[in-house]
């Protein structure tokens, strides 16, 4: 019976991608940022990390999902407008 537990809980943790890991079992995760972004804010949405940067050059912000399956990851742009 513990061979078979041990076997289950090896198959979730390997078949869990970066995200859930890091999330669910305390795991590490690495993201790199692009050139000239500073990383304003980050949060959790189930699975999926929204983070909140900034362009140092532009001054444009950025929200960005990484999504646990990276399938599907959403982006919103906001400029702040000059008078």
């Amino acid at each position: 019976m513990k061979k078979i537990i041990i076997i289950a809980l090896g198959i979730t943790i390997i078949s869990c991608t970066d995200n859930q890991r890091a999330k669910t079992f305390g795991g590490s995760e690495e993201i790199e940022l692009k050139k000239n972004e500073v990383l304003i804010n980050m949060t959790w949405k189930e699975s999926n990390l929204w983070m909140q940067t900034i362009d140092t050059n532009t001054g444009i912000s950025y929200f960005r999902e990484k999504s646990s399956l990276g399938w599907v990851e959403g982006q919103i742009i906001i400029k702040q407008k000059t008078m």
